[in-house]
């Protein structure tokens, strides 16, 4: 990988990280509804790349699957599971996502991983596991199973985007917002997740919040990462977006002073033995 396309990943994995920080911010001092957030978020992504959805890819049904798995699907699938689990275990058993579509682009893109490159994945997991792991958080529920099918997805979503050719990044971006509206606009009414009253009394700040994940978090970050996985296998790249996590904990300790423990170091450590 060029250096330039390394810190481009790097920049979509602290713009990530900051998008995490944020909703957590705003989830907690304002109430906003999770799925309800998440709707007015990719609705700010369709109105923003709707000159994008034309022409439509094809095959166009496994381009809504894609937009499905990478967008709506996995926040829907995190959503429920957080309601029984803990974030910290939530944190631990995304990174399963790694793994998966490290097999995933084994056995479906016919991708070769050499042992350097193996042994690298197992570190940079390993250390990012120590750095997130807490065990008074990681109690086993059905929540669990959830995070780890919402991992599944995700990376299911990155191996099929890799089979489908000659669509430009921005345009995955438009599908990706098209395809996860409307479910999550009928599951945020299902389960009538509409904004409380003190959420609208905070409205500035909500605004604030979706135009920020919609616009730099999904038009600028993803879309920067949809055109890296055209063009790097997509076993290199999921290991390295393990920064996100590492990138969190950073920004947590200097902005709403988290604790730092001991294993935080330990796990970077872990992960810097990492090499492209």
């Amino acid at each position: 990988m060029s250096l330039r396309d390394l810190a481009i990943l790097m920049g979509v994995c602290l713009v990530w990280a900051a998008k995490q920080r944020c909703f957590e911010d705003h989830h907690l001092r304002f109430g906003a509804p999770p799925l309800f957030y998440a709707a007015a978020r990719f609705l700010v992504v369709v109105l923003a790349t709707a000159p994008w959805l034309a022409p439509a890819p094809r095959p166009l049904w496994r381009m809504i699957a894609v937009g499905l798995l990478m967008g709506g699907g996995t926040f829907a699938l995190t959503f429920v599971g957080l309601q029984t689990t803990t974030p910290s275990g939530a944190a631990v058993v995304s990174q399963l996502g790694v793994p998966i579509a490290t097999l995933l682009s084994m056995t479906m893109l016919g991708e070769r991983i050499a042992w350097r490159r193996g042994l690298g994945i197992a570190l940079t997991l390993i250390g990012a596991l120590i750095v997130m792991v807490d065990p008074r958080g990681l109690v086993p529920s059905i929540g669990l199973l959830f995070i780890a099918a919402s991992a599944l997805t995700g990376a299911l979503g990155a191996v099929m985007m890799k089979q489908i050719q000659g669509v430009r990044p921005l345009q995955f971006q438009a599908w990706v917002g098209f395809s996860s509206l409307w479910p999550l606009a009928a599951l945020s009414g299902v389960h009538r997740t509409w904004p409380r009253r003190r959420t609208s009394k905070r409205l500035w700040p909500f605004i604030a919040a979706v135009l920020f994940s919609g616009l730099v978090v999904s038009v600028v970050a993803h879309t920067a990462y949809y055109g890296l996985i055209g063009r790097y296998e997509v076993n290199l790249l999921q290991p390295l977006t393990l920064a996100t996590p590492l990138a969190t904990i950073v920004l947590g300790v200097m902005i709403t002073h988290d604790a730092f423990r001991a294993a935080h170091g330990l796990g970077q450590r872990g992960g810097a033995g990492r090499r492209p």
